[in-house]
């Protein structure tokens, strides 16, 4: 028996209901933006800089036992994380107060925790100068990504089409900086990777819905402008939900499963496809309403089947 998400041909008022949706998203990057502004966000190791060290221990699936180990030492921002074999962990501590004594020391702790058995493979310090560098090129990174969505949708659709999906895909990427603020999770380069991950994955709803939106501007000559972007919303509902779900099933499972180190990871990931989706359908698409995307003249189906119906 074939379960069913939603009706066979469902039809919501989205438009209808737009300026509900823009007030929320309005408030929602408001609070995000002044979240970042006041609390500011929790800068990993990558951003930060530190200490990273490399050890090789006895026995395999020891992660657990060496983060309880390393928890109670004080030293502020600690990581753990398999590097190639299960038995090889790589080990990263926040720059400590006090320059390069306090690091030795940070370094002296963290063995005298570990004890005897360990193999320490490389002991390296991340400075500030590489840790800004890394910063700026993860902002350049997302900044060099909306730009190029925009030139794309505009170049396969048009500028109205472009400048709504840019707006949708700010609102995903600040809000989801916001929830990091809020929540104090820790920013870092795979929480980078998860923003540009969600931009391609919010695009990806929105032009899916702007492509039925572009055939039916061509195939409906005559039905209101507000019919015609509802109907396009609507049509796709179907795909958009089951992609979403297909995919939350699979962060989810991560979430819970794939260990401490991930965790930040897969939440953003979760939290980017509920608000891909939400400004794919809710944001991206009542925008062309008041953009002002223009009808298409074409050889395509006239709207006959409007006015005899």
């Amino acid at each position: 028996m074939r379960i069913k998400l939603l009706p066979e041909n469902p039809n919501f008022g989205f438009l209808q209901r737009r300026m509900i949706f823009f007030v929320f998203s309005a408030l929602l990057v408001a609070a995000s933006v002044g979240m970042f502004g006041t609390k500011g966000l929790s800068y990993g190791i990558d951003f930060t800089g530190g200490i990273m060290i490399e050890v090789k221990t006895p026995q395999d699936g020891q992660i657990g036992e060496l983060r309880s180990k390393l928890k109670g030492l004080n030293l502020g921002s600690v990581e753990l994380q398999e590097f190639g074999a299960p038995n090889d962990i790589l080990i990263r501590l926040q720059a400590q107060e006090g320059g390069e004594k306090a690091n030795q020391a940070a370094v002296n702790a963290v063995k005298l925790a570990l004890g005897d058995g360990m193999e320490y493979r490389r002991t390296e310090l991340v400075g500030p100068k590489v840790s800004d560098e890394l910063f700026w090129n993860g902002v350049y990174a997302v900044v060099s990504a909306i730009l190029a969505i925009l030139v794309y949708i505009w170049f396969r659709f048009e500028w109205q089409f472009g400048l709504g999906a840019v707006v949708a895909l700010s609102h995903d990427v600040i809000s989801t900086i916001g929830i990091f603020s809020l929540l104090g999770f820790e920013f870092n380069l795979a929480t980078v990777a998860a923003v540009l991950t969600i931009a391609g994955y919010s695009i990806n709803d929105t032009v899916v819905v702007f492509d039925r939106v572009r055939e039916n501007l061509r195939k409906y000559k005559t039905m209101p402008m507000e019919e015609l972007l509802n109907q396009s919303a609507n049509e796709t509902l179907s795909r958009t939900v089951m992609t979403s779900l297909t995919t939350m099933l699979a962060l989810v499972a991560l979430y819970f499963l794939g260990g401490e180190i991930i965790r930040d990871f897969a939440f953003a990931m979760i939290w980017g496809v509920l608000i891909g989706t939400y400004s794919s359908v809710c944001l991206a698409v009542p925008l062309l309403l008041h953009l002002g995307v223009e009808r298409r003249t074409g050889d395509d189906e006239d709207s006959t089947i409007e006015q005899t119906a």
